[in-house]
């Protein structure tokens, strides 16, 4: 293998991967055509069949040696899981910066010295991303901190003359992230498993730095899904552990909300029947059925079970791998 230039920052990518080995090794495929090389790639598996560790295995051969770190979980833990335990090896590795993402997305070439201007001057960083089909992804979203819920940032215009707009959510879908953000807030909470991790992250992330969403393409999605375009936004196919969570993860976001002296009770109500309403919206508008109604309910009822939880803590930042001394 021909030898790369080093990577001055130390950045980690952090992927999630859980049965999808196709789409695994693209993304991998594609961390080798870096133009300016990731200084690690950890992966983290989450408990999946034998393809791909097989994947991981040959991928090996495709770094230099060291490169790819790889971490196989003895249970699924979901998304969530998945990105706490890649924050918290890439950190023990000695990352100052670690990119999150699933396994279903593409790195573009030019990805990481597009991100380059931008980490000199913020420490939550979203880049912008293609869908399946080469048209841009939709992804705009800011939280209302009255409802709780993110919501598009506008119709007519989002990033500002200097080419980024501020947000106060995001997305494991490319959250670039600094070293000392997680030091503060702590490691992305694995008690979400799918859906709101993301986004209350970004959140916790805002009431102590700047999060930012840049007009400059890093990723594509790699994942064809049914969609419906209604315009101002996108809604895509949901599936049984997604709905229950959407409904039950209501309750770990007013939480944190609480925690930081932001929860409206009236306004964070409104916000989680306008999320059962979407979600009913996109059972009968994407998936034509309105079978999925129970998961809602499931999720609901747990939501409020949650609620009562006196035990609930925040994630503690103490649990966050300090910094390694400099070489």
């Amino acid at each position: 293998m021909a030898c790369v230039p080093e990577q001055p920052t130390r950045l980690a990518i952090a992927i999630v991967t859980f049965n999808r080995p196709e789409f695994l090794a693209e993304l991998l495929r594609s961390a080798t055509r870096l133009e300016t090389p990731a200084w690690r790639i950890v992966v983290i598996d989450n408990a999946s069949d034998e393809p791909t560790s097989r994947v991981l295995e040959e991928a090996a051969g495709w770094f230099e040696p060291g490169v790819l770190v790889t971490r196989r979980l003895a249970t699924n833990t979901g998304g969530a899981g998945g990105f706490c335990e890649g924050t918290k090896v890439a950190l023990e590795l000695g990352a100052e910066w670690v990119w999150l993402m699933d396994d279903d997305v593409e790195i573009l070439p030019e990805a990481l010295d597009r991100f380059a201007p931008w980490m000199e001057r913020f420490r939550v960083i979203h880049g912008r991303r293609y869908d399946f089909d080469g048209s841009p992804f939709y992804w705009q979203a800011k939280f209302n901190e009255f409802l709780g819920v993110p919501l598009p940032y506008g119709v007519k215009r989002t990033f500002n003359d200097e080419g980024f707009a501020l947000t106060n959510s995001g997305t494991f879908e490319g959250m670039l992230i600094h070293a000392d953000v997680v030091r503060t807030i702590g490691l992305p909470d694995p008690r979400f498993f799918i859906t709101w991790d993301d986004a209350a992250y970004a959140w916790l992330a805002a009431q102590h730095t700047d999060v930012v969403y840049v007009d400059a393409y890093v990723l594509k999605r790699k994942r064809e899904q049914k969609q419906v375009n209604l315009g101002l936004r996108h809604l895509n196919d949901g599936s049984p552990l997604f709905r229950f969570h959407v409904m039950r993860n209501r309750a770990y976001v007013g939480k944190y909300f609480a925690l930081h002296g932001r929860l409206n009770r009236v306004g964070f109500g409104l916000g989680t029947a306008l999320t059962f309403a979407k979600e009913v919206f996109r059972l009968v508008v994407v998936q034509h059925t309105l079978t999925g109604l129970g998961d809602l309910v499931r999720g609901f009822r747990e939501n409020r079970r949650l609620w009562k939880d006196r035990s609930w803590r925040p994630m503690d930042p103490a649990d966050v791998p300090p910094a390694l001394p400099q070489p």
